[in-house]
């Protein structure tokens, strides 16, 4: 988000960078920090949270909340999101393999560590678990753009009615 909001500064007239974190350094070199906080078109809302948007037709503007509550109206045309680099997959209950930074293997990422023993190959979005799929940025290798995400989904679809129509789900567990 950092290196993105100094890219946007160039060609932007303002561009607000919303932290939920209490400072920058806690996700960011201090280089990246300093850049940030000396840059001229580059406001840092730290503690803050998007809570609103609205406009006529397209955005014009967004209700950001500080931590203590309170609201900051901004006129904006555009707003990036970037939520982080750290998967949240620690709450799942079900047994998928994650790689050593916590993002659930896949496919042939799954096949390749060895947890394959169905018989049969693997989809490129099922997990570890026969019968379980996974997309988007909390999958090993995935491409960590909102696009690439729905696509994944689509194609998860597609291959969860392929799983179920070749009675595969009869081995789950297996």
């Amino acid at each position: 988000a950092g290196q993105a909001a100094l890219f946007l500064a160039r060609t932007s007239s303002r561009v607000y960078l919303v932290v939920r974190a209490a400072e920058l350094e806690a996700g960011m070199s201090r280089y990246l920090v300093d850049e940030i906080q000396n840059h001229p078109r580059i406001e840092v809302l730290l503690s803050s949270e998007v809570v609103g948007a609205d406009g006529d037709g397209r955005l014009e503007r967004i209700t950001v909340r500080s931590a203590h509550g309170e609201l900051r109206e901004l006129e904006v045309g555009y707003v990036f999101v970037f939520i982080g680099a750290v998967p949240a997959t620690d709450r799942l209950t079900v047994g998928v393999q994650r790689d050593a930074d916590g993002y659930i293997l896949t496919g042939s990422d799954a096949e390749l560590a060895g947890f394959h023993s169905s018989g049969s190959a693997r989809f490129s979005l099922e997990t570890t678990v026969p019968g379980i799929f996974a997309v988007g940025d909390v999958r090993h290798g995935s491409v960590k753009r909102m696009t690439s995400a729905v696509g994944e989904g689509a194609s998860a679809v597609r291959q969860i009615h392929e799983y179920l129509s070749k009675g595969r789900h009869n081995r789950v567990g297996a």
